[in-house]
């Protein structure tokens, strides 16, 4: 199941949904299904194996939330 980012024309919500075969998104605030498919960036390892991107938090930094890039 593939994962699109829309934006929503009719109230401007961003978001992503997981959209299985013949299934039609619909934005989760105002339920609109004018929506406008996001280009998403493509994900690329990071080169020498364990460095993290720049935008990643130090190691010493709170644990963050999901999604975080900080390898544990």
């Amino acid at each position: 199941m593939p994962l699109f980012e829309y934006r929503c024309n009719e109230c401007g919500n961003e978001f992503e949904v997981l959209i299985r075969s013949q299934e039609k998104a619909s934005c989760p605030q105002c339920n609109s299904e004018q929506l406008q498919k996001l280009l998403s960036p493509a994900a690329t390892p990071a080169s020498g194996g364990d460095s993290l991107p720049i935008a990643c938090p130090p190691s010493d930094a709170p644990p963050c939330g999901p999604g975080c890039c900080r390898m544990t």
